[in-house]
């Protein structure tokens, strides 16, 4: 029976394309193709395919938030990110939503349907150039992990005001404490992060999701 799958990118000439190239040996059968994310929202509602084909720039949702939504209303579809993309956060952004799959357009037709195939299969599939920097990252991470952990509730809040720009009077306002003892959490800070001034304890707080970015 033809894996059925749903293609999601607002380029209309990449749609036709990915649409002959599965079609062409009746391994696949393309049930749907969307133009951009609420387009394939809408989509999901009226049928579900084995896999989605899903692009990460597109207007109005991006693959990114389709991913999000797709997961907050537990709809049960194995999802293959298609994407130009090879930079390590959004493929980390991506596995951490949840993906099945992540493969760059230019990869080979052949290792398009082999990726297909092993998503169906219930196998995760990374477009192998990409595995060394996502296990470099997810490393880093989890060392990120451990260093938060050491942190007290009180320095947490400090590094948060830190990263948003405060000094340490505006800091000690804030928190109702003393100047001194802001300078005293600071110093615990950077040594505990593995930092050497604000700048780079901004990076850590953003890096890590402490502080939200608008």
């Amino acid at each position: 029976m033809a894996v059925k799958v749903m293609i999601t990118d607002d380029h209309s000439l990449i749609r036709e394309g990915l649409k002959q190239l599965l079609e062409l040996e009746g391994d696949f059968q393309v049930i749907a193709e969307a133009c951009d994310g609420i387009d394939c929202m809408g989509k999901l509602k009226e049928q579900i395919p084995d896999v989605l084909l899903l692009d990460i720039n597109m207007p109005r949702m991006n693959g990114l938030e389709v991913l999000q939504k797709i997961k907050d209303e537990k709809i049960d579809v194995k999802i293959l990110v298609l994407t130009v993309h090879n930079e390590v956060e959004y493929l980390l952004k991506a596995v951490d939503i949840g993906i099945n799959g992540y493969l760059l357009k230019d990869s080979e037709s052949s290792e398009l349907k082999k990726a297909i195939l092993s998503v169906v299969d219930g196998e995760d599939y990374i477009q192998p150039s990409l595995i060394p920097v996502l296990n470099a990252k997810m490393i880093d991470r989890d060392m990120d992990s451990e260093k938060i952990e050491k942190l007290t509730k009180r320095e947490l809040e400090v590094l948060k005001l830190l990263a948003v720009g405060m000094y340490n009077k505006g800091v000690a306002d804030e928190l109702h404490i003393s100047e001194r003892t802001v300078k005293n959490h600071v110093s615990s800070i950077f040594k505990k992060i593995d930092v050497s001034d604000r700048t780079q304890a901004a990076v850590f707080a953003i890096r890590n999701n402490l502080i939200s970015i608008h």
